[in-house]
């Protein structure tokens, strides 16, 4: 029986770990990798494959199939899920014929309530908690560049048969995938959703990479402050998280190559949505939610709302 894999966004995080499984995968009758992608860079794909760089190496991979016409996906085993948490709705829906009741669907989004977000759309469902620690993005239509070390994948479930989350840990390990799965990961999802969201909320507030905020104090400290405020919501929230989070946090970047940046911050100066809601907005709400005053979170999000509002 053909195992499915479904690959729902082909940006930095989908298209790099879509990539390794495509590659791992080519020769197998087991396994079937497909490619949910759209507009050119279904095109791209469909022509001269996706392309992966990273610091060492560069090679192409051809998945079985890439389409976004859900008669030509056909029905998914497994459906891993990587847009933006903007489109979390509108593209999963668009998928309702390919996903069955033994779909199993694993969300690598930025946020944290994807999950809960995914299983109000399909009730019936097995929906995972993942997310991955990596710095990649779309060079290019059809291009991902990974820069750096970084690209652990995390994943689990407290309801989802663990026949078949061994099963999927398996092909991640064929294909040379550092995938974790561990029992609690919604500790494990918050210590990433806390590095992430401090990170894409100072580096596009500050309008700076990673280095140029290590670097200078004042930018330095309004990264240290929204760390603050997310691990004292983190703390509220009754979660488990390591008690030198913040310093943990800290490492991490600095172990990031200091030219990179956040992905939301990428989008917003290049003009494209961004992820405010997910990554800033949230935390400012749970901090409502839990009665944690967040006013280095509200500062930010203020100012990026304008820019929201100017786009629109």
């Amino acid at each position: 029986m053909i195992t499915r894999i479904g690959i729902l966004g082909l940006g930095g995080v989908g298209g790099y770990f879509g990539g390794l499984l495509a590659k791992a995968y080519a020769e197998t009758d087991s396994i079937e990798i497909v490619f949910i992608a759209r507009g050119e860079t279904q095109k791209a794909v469909a022509e001269s494959g996706l392309k992966i760089r990273t610091d060492e190496a560069e090679f192409n991979v051809f998945p079985s199939v890439v389409s976004n016409d859900p008669a030509v996906i056909g029905k998914l085993d497994y459906l891993i899920c990587a847009t933006k948490t903007y489109d979390i709705e509108e593209s999963l829906l668009s998928l309702e014929k390919c996903i069955t009741l033994n779909t199993i669907i694993l969300p690598l989004y930025n946020g944290v309530d994807a999950t809960e977000r995914i299983s109000v759309l399909y009730p019936d469902n097995e929906v995972l908690q993942g997310c991955v620690y990596i710095v990649s993005m779309i060079e290019s239509v059809g291009v991902i560049k990974k820069v750096g070390p970084y690209e652990k994948l995390f994943f689990g479930s407290q309801t989802a048969p663990i026949s078949r989350l061994n099963a999927l840990q398996s092909i991640f390990e064929k294909a040379a995938i550092e995938s974790y799965l561990v029992d609690a990961i919604e500790e494990t999802i918050w210590e990433k959703f806390i590095f992430i969201s401090s990170l894409a909320s100072a580096t596009s507030y500050l309008d700076q990479n990673i280095g140029e905020i290590l670097k200078t104090d004042t930018s330095r400290a309004v990264y240290v402050e929204l760390l603050n405020e997310i691990t004292m919501i983190a703390a509220v929230k009754g979660l488990s998280l390591p008690n030198d989070i913040i310093l943990q946090s800290i490492m991490k970047l600095e172990k990031t190559p200091h030219s990179a940046t956040s992905s939301m911050h990428r989008d917003l100066m290049a003009g494209r949505n961004f992820e405010l809601a997910s990554l800033t907005e949230f935390v400012v709400n749970e901090g409502v939610k839990y009665e944690v005053e967040t006013p280095m979170y509200n500062i930010v999000l203020a100012k990026l709302s304008e820019a929201v509002i100017k786009e629109e």
